[in-house]
């Protein structure tokens, strides 16, 4: 009977080895669950004001970089990313 557990308990041991060497290491993740129906109202308002925030992206001149629209520097009719381009030649 004694023999019987052990190969039990070293079969589950390496299960249990190999089946977080799969995962990378992680404990597994715990599943989601449905929101209530009340949460779904208030996630499209959310998801309303997330693309209100949402910024325009312009590239630099200079480098090609994009960046978004506040932070803009206007020289010669052009958009450049930082006054430090500004200054230098479009390439």
């Amino acid at each position: 009977m004694t023999r019987i557990l052990f190969w039990l308990g070293l079969v589950f041991l390496v299960m249990f080895a190999i089946r977080t060497k799969l995962q990378g290491g992680r404990p597994p993740q715990p599943r989601r669950q449905a929101p209530p129906p009340d949460a779904e109202r208030g996630g499209a308002a959310r998801g309303r004001r997330a693309a209100a925030e949402i910024e325009t992206m312009l590239c630099c001149a200079h480098c090609g970089i994009y960046y978004p629209a506040s932070e803009t520097v206007q020289a010669k009719g052009l958009d450049y990313c930082s006054a430090a381009h500004a200054r230098l030649p479009a390439p």
